[in-house]
């Protein structure tokens, strides 16, 4: 298996991240195989969706009216409503396969993958890419 960790500075506010054109790079010139993305961190999460068009936005707009940065979280150090920051891996995993055809993701036209990070009290994450030979 082959394995690499990627640094992400997120700064100091809700982000959502387009991570393909590094895991393109990684899987790059493999042949055929699965992509596993992994965020070992339990405030942060992975997705497949469309980048660019407005569903960053978008999903960060619905996963505020989902998960409210208010006072209601029991997990409750750090910012305001830090807590939800805990919740979103439930909803948004923090893993993800992507297959790999002939050393390119076998992504859908539009598709792209996306670190989500609510958590605006750890600027920095680590993304693991291991590739699985076919």
């Amino acid at each position: 298996m082959k394995t690499t960790t990627l640094s992400v500075h997120t700064g100091g506010q809700e982000r959502v991240v387009d991570l393909t054109p590094d895991a393109q790079r990684f899987v790059a010139g493999s042949g055929d195989g699965l992509l596993s993305v992994f965020v070992p961190h339990a405030t942060a999460g992975l997705a497949v969706l469309e980048l660019g068009s407005g569903s960053d936005a978008d999903l960060l707009a619905a996963l505020a009216e989902l998960l409210p940065a208010d006072d209601r979280w029991r997990h409750a150090h750090g910012s305001r409503g830090h807590g939800r920051s805990h919740v979103m891996p439930a909803i948004i995993p923090p893993s993800l396969v992507v297959p790999v055809l002939d050393g390119r993701l076998a992504l859908g036209t539009w598709q792209s993958i996306a670190l989500v990070d609510l958590n605006v009290d750890n600027p920095d994450r680590t993304v693991r890419l291991s590739l699985l030979p076919g």
